[in-house]
């Protein structure tokens, strides 16, 4: 059986020193030399090494030394070799060290006196401790109180070994004596300890009969006090009320490890508006004071479980929580945004909104690297308060417009998405917002930006004034026509090509890009460009900021400014009287739409236009030749009919999942409506009486019944022998999160005692045993129930095998019985989550690892199989159902999922149905590890044929 160690040391097995070297280096008199052998033994002993030559040399060298650092070194020594034969019976020489051990507890130098009961606290022989026991309790009273701390541990010790009571008799006794004298703080930490551990009930009643002055005791005590206090309270509910006093008394402790523990007693404990609200504001008080991060992360989880619990309390506290974003950390930051959006209510909205635009301001001043990054995180938490809030939009969306220009795009590409939503929410706001927007366009710098914009100034210019200006605002943009000169054609290839590169800067890969509806489309290199500064193309002058995308390239721009002039025109023509005005600006968008076929097909670019741009802005062209009744409509109403759609829709699945968590109701029909005036009172406090009535009403709900669903227990049995084998064994597999917890029976089937019985196991994959195997004797037909704990450090399909093997008496050689597979699966580990498609795409593009499935099912419809998949990966669909809607022979959905180790899974489904009625097509995997890949791979290859 492996012994229980209680020293390790780093050893490098590069050099092993040689039992004789060792023995000359003690026998001599150098003292370093002494060290250095003393070091080198212990080490080859730590290995597995016996050294047992080493013993009487150790005895007759070392033992005299008189220098500390051998003695500690000795002790250590003594620590670890076998003090035992292998039926349990102390060694004889042992004798020859109690000696020398009862002259160090008894030594005139304090350290010898520390470190020797130390040692003794790691002692299990009762023969070697006995007559040491006067020594050690004399030592109880020595004037150094670092032998005083020491001596009560090693009484503690002592008084837990399995005759310990025997031995000391009247320990808990001596001890409460030595607590009520003793003033060094830890030696009073360590006899508090001591009877917490041994005599409770005298720990108790120590700490009621001091209960005023516990906020006066050190820091280790009150530590301890709160241990006691939780272990308490768990065994004896009925007694919480007097100890929740004594944890609000040590909130106001110096200590910030005393109070954060008392913050996490105080929720355990009790579910008490003042309790959980006094804890609530403890955490408030560390965030602000702590300026270690790793302390303020920890913080904000807690905060973010009590606002799961108590949200009513955490509201209160809104602008305590939000002063965590002074830190320049953008987890904390982030973490804190996801707490606060979850706090608002129609009470704070109006601060909340406040404090974000104040903080939104700062990122402009300020020169820190990560400015760009926090206001995307600001600007998407204004977003959100505002869609909840459409009172606060008025407030912020001004001031959000002067970052459509931001240097980051995905910052910049927030605001313009806030804003084309605030315009149709808000129809109040319509006229300010297209006005600034008109003002602020020529400052944008991204295409996508750019296209959002454009497509909101096409939708929404609807007074003849708003559309003149919009036609205007990007005439101005676009700059003189044409884009180039005929007659530098020839020559100005190669300059052309040099101009725009050099002055644009590509922030995009260009890497296949996944649609919305989850197909692939090559990415221009233009689409994320921002450029630095005009670009001066030859034959025109500096111009606009759309003049400058199109001249890298970018026609898909090219293709959304010919929709959004086309809008404009036939808005125009409703608005307009004046039939020449119309045709004039009508032909100067043709002249548009002509210049920028003419630039896509000339060798001035390095790419010519692309063939869907080329179409869209051909039909922009026969559209505005003859315009048609019908086409109008499509064009001036359809598209706004859309994106109302689209909106209502994301609307509806908001309101749909926030109607999901909330699903079971504050005050049910049949719950206890308790009135506190008509409750005994009994003396009890405030604070007592509202934790009672929680507590009543938990137990009214069936809080505290802890009914585990047996039949769901039977179904995670696993049978691991089979019926005939003579040990029967099975095991129940609880996965929780890090850990597997194997709960193993063996029963043994035979008549005869199994002797060293050993259930021996080994993995495969990303898990580890955590200890080693015990051995057990079994009596005949009798069952044992053997634990084993098991830890797991990523997210992929591990295997535990092994096999139990066992000696009987009649029969020399050892059996082996073979054990079944335990597979682990990976739907244990992951769960649906929700990101943007933004999020999604970019995942998409930086995960290396991919896994793609061919689809072979015999489900035929695409919808079912979808669903279907979703089960088995226990994933979530980010495509929306109205995208999935009607019947048209193919489908292409986006799945998502994290993992407990806050791994990403993307799933990527397409599949379309032949002429036969089979389905075909594939599912993509991909994530950043390739553990998940292959994982899920495997699971969908598995599931995925459906039908039976």
């Amino acid at each position: 059986m492996e012994k229980s160690c209680t020293l390790l040391i780093h050893f490098d097995k590069g050099t092993p020193a040689i039992a004789n070297e060792i023995k000359e280096a003690l026998e001599g008199n150098d003292v370093p030399a002494k060290i250095e052998a003393m070091k080198k033994a212990i080490m080859l002993l730590l290995n597995g090494e016996t050294l047992p030559q080493l013993f009487i040399t150790i005895v007759r060298y070392v033992l005299p030394s008189e220098d500390h650092t051998v003695q500690k070194l000795l002790l250590l020594y003594l620590e670890i070799i076998e003090k035992t034969d292998t039926k349990g019976r102390v060694l004889p020489e042992m004798i020859l060290i109690c000696q020398n051990l009862r002259n160090n507890l008894q030594h005139p130098n304090e350290y010898i006196r520390g470190v020797t009961l130390r040692f003794l606290c790691r002692l299990n022989e009762t023969e070697i401790i006995e007559p040491l026991i006067p020594s050690v309790l004399q030592n109880l009273e020595h004037r150094h109180p670092f032998i005083r701390r020491n001596a009560i541990l090693a009484v503690m010790s002592i008084y837990k070994l399995p005759q310990g009571e025997q031995l000391l008799v009247d320990a808990p006794e001596m001890i409460e004596k030595v607590l009520s004298t003793e003033q060094d703080a830890s030696a009073k930490r360590n006899a508090f300890l001591m009877l917490f551990t041994c005599a409770q009930d005298r720990a108790v009643n120590y700490l009621l009969t001091h209960v005023d002055r516990v906020s006066e005791w050190g820091e280790l005590l009150q530590m301890v006090v709160l241990e006691l206090i939780r272990k308490v309270c768990r065994t004896n509910r009925a007694e919480k009320g007097k100890y929740i006093k004594i944890i609000i008394s040590l909130l106001n402790a110096p200590s910030t490890a005393v109070i954060y523990e008392c913050a996490g007693t105080l929720v355990s404990l009790s579910s008490a508006p003042t309790a959980i609200r006094a804890a609530a504001n403890t955490y408030c008080q560390l965030l602000l004071s702590q300026s270690d991060n790793n302390v303020k992360l920890i913080v904000l989880d807690r905060l973010n479980e009590l606002k799961s619990s108590h949200r009513d309390i955490m509201v209160d506290l809104i602008m305590d929580v939000l002063r965590a974003l002074s830190s320049p950390n953008l987890d904390i930051r982030r973490k804190t945004l996801d707490i606060v959006l979850e706090l608002i209510t129609p009470r704070n909205i109006n601060e909340v909104v406040l404090m974000l635009k104040k903080e939104v301001m700062k990122t402009q001043s300020g020169e820190l690297e990560k400015n760009g990054e926090y206001r995307q995180m600001l600007i998407q938490a204004i977003h959100s308060c505002a869609i909840k809030f459409p009172e606060v939009a008025s407030t912020v969306v001004h001031l959000l417009m002067d970052f459509l220009g931001d240097s980051n795009v995905a910052s910049a590409i927030d605001v313009v998405v806030f804003v084309r939503e605030i315009i149709e929410t808000n129809p109040k706001l319509r006229v300010s917002i297209i006005t600034r927007l008109l003002d602020t366009f020529y400052q944008i710098r991204a295409a996508r930006v750019c296209s959002c914009a454009l497509w909101i100034i096409g939708e929404y210019c609807l007074s003849l004034s708003e559309v003149e200006s919009g036609i205007a605002t990007i005439k101005q943009c676009l700059g003189e026509l044409p884009f180039y000169s005929v007659s530098e054609e020839g020559e100005a290839t190669d300059a052309s090509k040099k101009t725009p590169q050099a002055n644009s800067i590509t922030v995009s890969s260009r890497r296949p890009a996944v649609l919305a509806d989850g197909t692939y489309a090559t990415q221009s290199a233009a689409s994320e460009t921002a450029f630095s500064a005009p670009t001066v193309v030859q034959g025109s002058l500096a111009s606009g900021n759309i003049r400058s995308l199109l001249l890298t390239g970018d026609f898909f721009l090219g293709a959304v400014v010919a929709c959004t002039l086309t809008k404009l025109v036939l808005r125009l023509q409703e608005v307009q009287p004046s039939k020449v005005e119309v045709n004039k600006v009508t032909t100067q968008a043709l002249l548009i739409f002509v210049s920028m076929l003419q630039l896509g097909q000339s060798p001035v670019l390095p790419h010519p236009i692309d063939n869907d741009s080329n179409d869209r802005i051909v039909l922009c062209i026969r559209l505005l030749c003859d315009t048609g009744d019908g086409i109008r409509k499509i064009w001036l109403q359809s598209c706004r009919q859309s994106f109302v759609k689209m909106l209502s829709e994301k609307q509806l699945r908001e309101t749909e999942e926030l109607k999901a968590k909330a699903q079971v109701s504050h005050a049910q029909p049949d719950d206890l409506i308790d009135f506190y005036h008509l409750k005994s009172r009994k003396g009890m406090s405030q604070l007592e009486l509202e934790d009672e009535v929680q507590d009543d009403l938990k137990r009214a709900t069936g809080e505290f019944v802890n009914d585990n669903d047996d039949a769901n227990k039977l179904n995670r049995i696993l049978q691991l022998t089979g019926f005939s084998d003579p040990v029967y064994a099975e095991a129940y597999v609880t996965v929780h999160h890090y850990d597997i917890v194997l709960d193993i029976t063996v029963i043994n089937r035979t008549k005869e005692t199994l002797q060293n019985l050993c259930l021996e196991l080994a993995t495969m994959g990303d898990l580890k045993l955590v200890e080693r195997p015990q051995n057990y004797t079994l009596a005949p037909e009798s069952s044992k129930q053997i634990k084993a704990n098991i830890k797991v450090s990523s997210t992929e399909t591990g295997v535990i095998f092994g096999n139990i093997v066992y000696e009987t008496s009649n029969v020399l050689e050892r059996t082996v019985v073979v054990l079944n597979d335990i597979h682990i699966d990976i739907m244990d580990y992951i769960s649906p989550a929700v990101c943007t498609d933004a999020a999604f795409r970019t995942m998409w593009a930086e995960f290396e690892w991919e896994n793609k499935v061919a689809v072979n099912t015999v489900i035929q419809d695409e919808k079912e199989f979808l669903y279907h998949i979703i089960k088995s990966t226990n994933m979530k669909c980010l495509t929306p159902v109205s995208a999935l809607d009607d019947e048209c022979g193919f489908l292409a959905a986006n799945l998502y999922a994290k993992s407990v180790f806050g791994e990403d899974a993307l799933v990527n489904l397409s599949v379309e149905k032949q002429a036969d009625g089979k389905l075909s097509g594939y599912i993509r995997i991909r994530s950043k590890t390739q553990g998940i890949a292959l994982s899920l791979g495997d699971k969908i290859t598995l599931k995925q044929k459906g039908g039976g």
